[in-house]
């Protein structure tokens, strides 16, 4: 009578194990359906994102990641303007925009190969996450080589304005003092921060349009797996 408990107690904890770890629903799905889905749907969400993004204006008339001066020229504006430094001052955050546009199609490709490289578990755990969680996946698998990247062709851009190199060279002294963040240092710093944060923010809203609409999902099995999240 033990053994045969004990025998059965063994074949429950073996079927729990053998099914799949998704829940509402996912068991529907195979790990491999579920991770074609995902795929697919951040695929999309990565293109149009960048697409988005690099065209011209993409960053500068857009609210939401217009970068805006530094805040230790933006709290000295009104008094350059009155100096004489308004149109110095509109240049630099034009050039400051226009340089985040030009260095986000670097990140297109780190992406896609960010959700190549993407396993079972990270499917998993992005799914099953919040709205946001791909975007966070996207953020540690990718912002370093995007910063690497991204640096270059913003100091291309930026290097070329006069009030760019004369912000470096003061903000350079005020971060030795503390007055001025280490990442805000720079002209450069500062706007490949600032791109990134847009193209993560923009990411983000993809995905969870995609979450609140898997319709809008351009493959079958992406449809198939979002659709399971909203039932």
């Amino acid at each position: 009578m033990k053994a045969n408990i004990r025998r059965s107690l063994l074949l429950s904890l073996l079927c729990i194990i053998a099914l799949p770890v998704f829940a509402s629903g996912f068991d529907l799905l195979s790990e491999r359906d579920a991770l074609g889905g995902l795929k697919e749907a951040l695929l999309q969400g990565v293109i149009n994102a960048s697409l988005q993004l690099s065209k011209t204006d993409g960053f500068l008339a857009n609210d939401k990641v217009r970068i805006p001066l530094p805040d230790a020229m933006r709290k000295a504006e009104p008094v350059l303007r009155t100096l004489g430094m308004g149109q110095p001052l509109d240049e630099l955050q034009t050039s400051m925009n226009r340089a985040a546009e030009a260095a986000v199609p670097r990140a297109k490709q780190l992406l896609i190969n960010a959700i190549k490289k993407m396993s079972v578990q990270d499917a998993k755990n992005i799914l099953l996450g919040s709205d946001d969680a791909a975007t966070q996946y996207f953020k540690q698998a990718s912002q370093a080589p995007l910063t690497e990247q991204f640096l270059p062709v913003v100091r291309q851009t930026t290097s070329k304005l006069q009030l760019a190199e004369q912000y470096n060279r003061l903000a350079g002294k005020a971060a030795g003092f503390g007055m001025v963040k280490a990442e805000d240092s720079t002209v450069e710093q500062y706007v490949t921060r600032k791109a990134l944060d847009g193209l993560y923010l923009v990411i983000a809203e993809e995905e969870r349009a995609i979450r609140q609409d898997p319709l809008a999902a351009v493959g079958k099995l992406a449809k198939k797996t979002f659709g399971l999240l909203s039932d």
